[in-house]
């Protein structure tokens, strides 16, 4: 059984609230408390609304949901009582959420077990508060691993020499860390992303100075990739589409001034290193072999699987979604067109997570999130607005934003399509 599938959903109410157990504001205090995690752990809002809504009216409750990136309504109602009488609003301002999978699937597991009676609705609540125990320090070092592995993962997908690479990954540690700072020290997150652009252009220079040459931007970007605001991008498209006008305006609003901000930080590099007479010698080298592409591919995989905080015994299934995305995308490529590979790629890993969780039973995020990631077109972004402002022209990244334009459109049919071939009976 699934909480987010009405399809699967017993006929007949959990015994705590037919013998009437369970009062009204418990109820509704589950299902805030339920809002709250689902936002936080990366659910779109179309996902979310609908989750909280089957949620909800498995409970007794009539619920409203409206979500938006940075905060949630909730309008409930007791269907059995007069009209008004027990109309109660809650608002919640969670921020910006963040894809844990592990979290994502444990909230499905307690909201599927307490309509389905399996656990009463406070020990349901408790169990929720429960995920917000922060992560230990092995946690912490494993997120900065995966920001390293991914940045160096990139880089090797690219062929760029072996410098370029380590340069990459050491980048790419160094902002791990810097995540993890921002999460203790509220005042670093405003300028977080311009910090972080700052660190990767300044590191990046020094490096192309004093050890050996690099292909700068192309080092810098793969060193942001985890930062970059692709899936985002892709989820508010899809937002938009869906008619969620408001969710998908703020998304796509948020991942724009993500981009901006990255560039900014990387432009002050640059603009520093010239106004010191520091001019740092580029090339475009790029002589790997193929067995560094499929070796980055595995690696890539393995560090989005820990970004994305994946359960251990989810991560063989986290990275053959990613590595199918890639090869699919890679393949179908090759075989019509970039855009075409990119919406077989989204097509696929989209059927694929639906049909995943009609049949286990668990949240199809495990494949669509993974799936995709590689296929976002925040790099491309990026790699667009630093041509314009070192140019300073439009044309400059006028061919970089047409590529990240089309390869979205790609991306969000590949979505829209996957859903119609293989209907998403779960929510998540």
């Amino acid at each position: 059984m699934s909480a987010c599938d009405p399809n699967r959903m017993p006929a007949t109410a959990p015994a705590s609230l037919a013998n009437g157990a369970t009062t009204y504001t418990e109820r509704i205090a589950f299902v805030v408390d339920l809002a709250y995690h689902l936002h936080a752990y990366g659910t779109t809002s179309q996902r979310l609304e609908a989750a909280i809504e089957l949620v909800a009216k498995r409970l007794g409750l009539a619920c409203e949901p409206w979500s938006n990136p940075t905060g949630i309504i909730l309008a409930f109602s007791d269907p059995t009582r007069p009209a008004g009488e027990s109309d109660t609003t809650r608002l919640l301002r969670p921020g910006l959420g963040e894809t844990n999978l592990y979290k994502l699937c444990e909230a499905d597991r307690i909201a599927e077990d307490v309509i389905n009676g399996r656990m009463d609705v406070p020990v349901g609540r408790a169990a929720l508060r429960a995920l917000d125990q922060p992560s230990g320090l092995r946690g912490r070092v494993m997120q900065a691993l995966g920001f390293a592995l991914a940045s160096g993962a990139v880089a090797g997908l690219l062929r760029l020499p072996w410098l370029d690479i380590g340069t990459a990954t050491v980048i790419g540690g160094l902002i791990g860390l810097l995540v993890l700072g921002a999460q203790r020290h509220p005042r670093l997150r405003e300028g977080f992303e311009a910090l972080a652009g700052l660190l990767a252009g300044t590191v990046a220079i020094l490096v192309s100075i004093f050890i050996g040459q690099l292909n700068l931007n192309t080092v810098m970007i793969a060193s942001l990739i985890v930062l970059l605001p692709g899936m985002s991008l892709a989820l508010a498209t899809n937002e938009l589409a869906s008619r969620h006008l408001v969710s998908g305006t703020a998304r796509f609003a948020g991942a724009l001034m993500t981009v901006v901000n990255l560039t900014i930080g990387t432009a002050i590099a640059l603009t520093c290193a010239q106004l010191l007479g520091i001019e740092p010698h580029i090339r475009a080298w790029r002589p790997q072999p193929d067995w560094v592409v499929w070796g980055a591919v595995a690696v890539a995989a393995y560090a989005f699987a820990v970004l994305f905080q994946a359960h251990r015994r989810d991560y063989g299934l986290v990275m053959a979604a990613a590595i199918s995305g890639y090869l699919i995308s890679r393949y179908g490529g090759e075989w019509l067109d970039a855009q075409a590979g990119v919406f077989l790629a989204a097509l696929a890993t989209t059927a694929a997570g639906n049909a995943y969780a009609r049949w286990a039973n668990r949240p199809g995020a495990l494949i669509r999130l993974p799936g995709i990631i590689m296929l976002v077109p925040g790099s491309v972004a990026l790699r667009g607005v630093i041509s314009l402002v070192q140019a300073q022209s439009l044309n400059a990244g006028q061919e970089a934003a047409m590529a990240a334009l089309n390869t979205l459109m790609a991306l969000l049919a590949g979505l829209l399509f996957g859903n119609l071939l293989v209907s998403a009976r779960r929510n998540l």
